[in-house]
């Protein structure tokens, strides 16, 4: 079993920019990646960043340049920077870790972005 545990989301203008942070604990060892999930308003939950253990980190265009991704393996932490946050950006954001027989998630955090 792996737990996660979000913090940082809130609300901000068009332009701004929020750090979310994710905190592992139970069976890490047995995590491969880690990242980040959003889910809009009527909207599939769809990727935001992804980084494998080796470093690797994956990012869909619609984010690519304004967010990034931290993970600090001696923490069991993960974070992500957003920034030239826009309306489009709203959502509830969850942690996601990957293990070799599931997906964890966290309960989610959500991001509002008002114009």
């Amino acid at each position: 079993q792996v737990r996660l545990v979000e913090s940082g989301g809130g609300s901000v203008q068009t332009g701004g920019s929020l750090r979310l942070s994710c905190a592992a604990s139970g069976a890490i060892s047995s995590i491969h990646a880690m990242g980040w999930y959003r889910q809009g308003p009527g909207k599939q939950r769809d990727l935001v960043a992804v980084m494998t253990n080796g470093g690797k980190i994956t990012l869909p265009d619609s984010v690519k340049g304004r967010f990034t991704s931290f993970r600090d393996r001696a923490k069991n932490t993960v974070s992500l920077q957003m920034n030239s946050l826009q309306p489009t950006d709203t959502a509830v954001y969850y942690c996601n870790a990957l293990t070799s027989f599931q997906d964890y998630w966290g309960q989610g955090t959500e991001v509002t972005v008002s114009s």
